[in-house]
């Protein structure tokens, strides 16, 4: 018979094999299918992804999961350095969504991370998502979310499966100090327009309107009320 501590080492094998593919998976998402997407690009050629997966997208216990590998990579960021690593949650065990149900799954895992979050909001950026300054805010940093998965209208979201990239707001103002920022969001947008025809139409800079409305990935109209009701007030 296998006893139970053989079975949990068969498991823990199986799921390295598991998160092996699937970011492999990724990868070729992101580098073999001309993703717009510079950044996403450059970290991965240069294997600057914090790459994790989770069963259960949506659900309090994956929050708790999710807030502490971001505290841990929170921790071990180095601010001091031009180099930038994103932080990615996949859910390996979802099944497919519309992009209404994406949305919905999306800001309820969300809702469960900042009700389990203890740290304040990151003084940078507001927490009131009809605010043009918002940001969402973990272990007291601020992060830009990007929400994929297969179903995504948008070509460069349609990833392998339904997933949260969380990049540290520090980043966008960081490539703002080396006078990068323009020239990165336009070569990015150029290249969008190259893979799917358009510009997404959601796509704004910081602090033109909330960018609460762009996680999805889904197109909302002016009336698009955000399913975040409550931050840290």
């Amino acid at each position: 018979m296998i006893s139970r501590i053989e079975k949990k080492i068969k498991k823990e094998h199986e799921n390295l094999n598991d998160n092996k593919v699937i970011k492999a998976q990724f990868s070729n998402f992101i580098l073999e299918q001309n993703h717009p997407c510079m950044m996403a690009q450059t970290v991965f050629s240069m294997d600057k992804v914090d790459f994790h997966t989770y069963e259960n997208f949506g659900s309090k216990n994956t929050a708790q999961k999710i807030l502490e590998d971001l505290k841990i990579y929170i921790a071990n960021y180095d601010f001091e350095s031009n180099d930038f690593l994103t932080f990615l949650a996949v859910f390996k065990g979802s099944t497919r969504f519309s992009e209404a149900e994406f949305e919905t799954v999306l800001w309820k895992q969300l809702n469960f991370l900042n009700e389990l979050d203890t740290d304040s909001w990151d003084p940078a950026v507001s927490e009131d998502p009809t605010n043009k300054n918002f940001s969402f805010s973990l272990g007291g940093k601020a992060f830009y979310i990007v929400g994929l998965h297969p179903d995504s209208s948008r070509i460069a979201r349609q990833s392998p499966y339904p997933a949260m990239a969380f990049n540290l707001h520090w980043q966008f103002e960081k490539l703002r100090e080396m006078n990068t920022y323009e020239t990165v969001r336009d070569k990015i947008r150029e290249r969008d327009i190259e893979l799917q025809g358009s510009i997404n139409p959601m796509l704004n800079d910081f602090g033109e309107t909330s960018e609460a409305k762009q996680y999805s990935g889904k197109k909302v109209g002016k009336d698009w009320e955000c399913p975040f009701l409550s931050g840290k007030m």
